[in-house]
C-alpha cells in the first residue's frame, strides 16, 4: 500500500462529496489530524473519524473514491476513512468537544481535530498502550507541566495493576527524551 497525504487525498475527496451533495462535519484524529495541525509531514494510511459515526452515504462514496483513485494507480484502501478508534470518546476528559480546533474546511468537508490538551491525551494514551506513537508524541513536545497533568488521568485509563507503573515508566522516558532530565 502506498500511504496517503492527508491534506491532498481529503482535497480530491472534498470534490467527490461535493458533486454527490453529500457533507461531511467529523472530529478527525490520528496521523490525519496530525497532518492537518502540521504538527507531523508525513503519510499515513486512513483516516481515523472519532465522531460522529460516518453515514452510510458517505462510507459508499469513501470506497467508490478509492476504488476510482486505485484507477489512476493511485493505492487507497477501502476503509481508509473509518470510525475505527471511535471507542476513544468515552475515554477522553469532559468537555473534549468544546476544545475542538479546526483541521479542514473545504467544500463538503469540515474536519476539527482534538484541542492541544485532548490531543496529548489521545496520543500518550496510544503510547503507553501500542507502544508506537512515541515519534508522534515527540513531535506534539509536551511541556513538563502537561505530563505532569495528564500523567493521573493516564494511569487511571487501564486496570491492570501494572498499567500506572509502566504509564510512570513510559512517561519517564519520554521526558528523558524530551530533555526533561527525568
Amino acid at each position: 500500500m502506498i500511504p496517503m497525504q492527508s491534506r491532498e487525498i481529503l482535497i480530491l475527496f472534498d470534490q467527490c462529496l461535493f458533486d454527490r451533495g453529500l457533507q461531511l462535519d467529523a472530529v478527525v484524529i490520528g496521523g490525519a489530524a496530525m497532518n492537518l495541525l502540521e504538527i507531523v509531514s508525513r503519510t499515513t494510511k486512513d483516516c481515523d473519524i472519532l465522531s460522529p459515526e460516518i453515514p452510510p452515504a458517505i462510507l459508499t462514496a469513501s470506497r467508490e473514491f478509492a476504488v476510482a483513485l486505485r484507477g489512476t494507480g493511485e493505492t487507497l484502501q477501502d476503509d481508509w476513512l473509518n470510525n475505527g478508534p471511535a471507542s476513544l470518546a468515552d475515554h477522553l476528559q469532559p468537555q473534549w468537544k468544546e476544545r475542538l480546533q479546526e483541521g479542514f474546511d473545504g467544500s463538503a468537508i469540515r474536519l476539527r481535530c482534538l484541542g492541544r490538551s485532548d490531543f496529548l491525551c489521545s496520543k500518550l494514551f496510544a503510547l503507553c498502550d501500542r507502544g508506537i506513537d512515541l515519534g508522534d508524541c515527540l513531535a506534539l513536545k509536551p511541556e513538563a507541566g502537561e505530563l505532569a497533568v495528564i500523567l493521573p488521568w493516564l494511569e487511571q485509563q487501564d486496570a491492570h495493576p501494572h498499567w500506572p507503573v509502566h504509564v510512570r515508566e513510559t512517561f519517564a522516558d519520554l521526558a528523558r527524551r524530551l530533555g526533561y532530565g527525568i
